[in-house]
């Protein structure tokens, strides 16, 4: 596989985002079939592993620290703090919680690294921007943990360019991490170019648009009850008829090109800048095979052109987080 540049890393060109092993999608998968896919990667050339405290509320971490242990020394771990489970109530039910003040973002690397088994993490995000605590604090407390040897480099995801260039002040920026996919255009705004500039790379989460560009999804209503999609208004039903009206013209192309939807998706991705790596997640060992095959897919510039044109921001229907999630982030918007 390709590789490309993550901060002091060169990791494959295709990581693999773990997520959704235990998160976000529904039911998470049993530990056998996570302890599938994870190895199926590492067996197949992928060496960025993405994970977060938050996902599963520590079952993930635990899954890839429990899995991944023997293999250590073959790939770059990535983890995230600054968004977690928190027992608001004293009832024993996790909540989700941002929360960046210096002291959190300690505690919550001291557990990342018992849950994953290692002494190290390789490259570790800020999930979210507490915007109660100024980025220079939270990096800060990063840059830190860096120089205490708990972590290598550090990320910040779900940023815009002006608090990247603030947090790289303080400390080197390692990487952004941003949802980008066709449908997903927001990074190029300003993120992106400001990631080159500064020579950070820029590693895209849902790069096949949350499983829209694979074409598997038709019916939205058969959406598991716990599926995070049913409050992202482009997955509400009328939206998205609309949106699955953009993807004869992309399926065309992709029978052109010869290849699946998934790996034209990611291959348009990778084709857009040296900096940018892709993170697609999947339960099947079959469909990750797939996706690494989008490694070895050439696009012309007439073929980005007919992809740029087919599914943008001006055509997508609905905006991608709902208006709570969007407050949470930091990311440019088009107007």
């Amino acid at each position: 596989m390709q590789t490309r540049q993550l901060g002091p890393f060169e990791v494959s060109a295709i990581g693999l985002g773990c997520m959704n092993l235990s998160h976000a999608y529904g039911a998470p998968v049993s530990p056998e079939q996570g302890e599938r896919v994870l190895l199926a990667a590492l067996d197949a050339g992928v060496t960025l592993f993405d994970t977060a405290t938050l996902y599963g509320f520590g079952a993930n971490e635990t899954l890839v620290g429990r899995v991944m242990k023997p293999h250590r020394q073959r790939f770059t771990l990535a983890s995230k703090c600054g968004m977690q489970g928190v027992d608001v109530a004293g009832d024993g039910k996790l909540v989700r919680v941002i929360d960046g003040r210096p002291a959190t973002l300690r505690q919550t690397c001291e557990d990342s690294l018992r849950r994953l088994q290692t002494d190290v993490i390789d490259l570790y995000y800020l999930h979210r921007w507490d915007k109660q605590v100024s980025i220079e604090d939270s990096v800060g407390a990063l840059a830190d943990l860096v120089r205490a040897g708990k972590i290598r480099s550090i990320g910040l995801s779900e940023v815009s360019a002006a608090t990247l260039r603030r947090a790289h002040a303080v400390h080197p920026i390692a990487a952004v991490q941003t949802e980008y996919s066709l449908w997903t255009r927001n990074p190029e705004i300003a993120v992106l170019e400001a990631c080159r500039e500064l020579g950070v790379a820029f590693v895209a989460f849902s790069p096949v648009a949350r499983g829209y560009l694979c074409g598997d999804l038709k019916d939205v209503s058969a959406l598991d009850a716990k599926d995070i999609r049913r409050a992202m208004p482009r997955f509400a039903p009328e939206a998205y008829a609309a949106n699955l009206a953009l993807l004869d013209s992309y399926f065309a192309i992709a029978r052109q090109v010869g290849c699946s939807p998934a790996q034209l998706a990611l291959a348009w991705l990778l084709h857009k800048g040296e900096h940018i790596i892709p993170i697609p997640g999947t339960t099947s060992v079959e469909h990750l095979h797939d996706d690494l095959g989008a490694d070895a897919v050439q696009l012309d510039a007439q073929t980005m052109a007919a992809l740029d044109g087919a599914i943008n921001q001006q055509n997508v229907v609905g905006p991608r987080y709902s208006a709570q999630s969007a407050s949470e982030v930091d990311t440019e918007t088009f107007a």
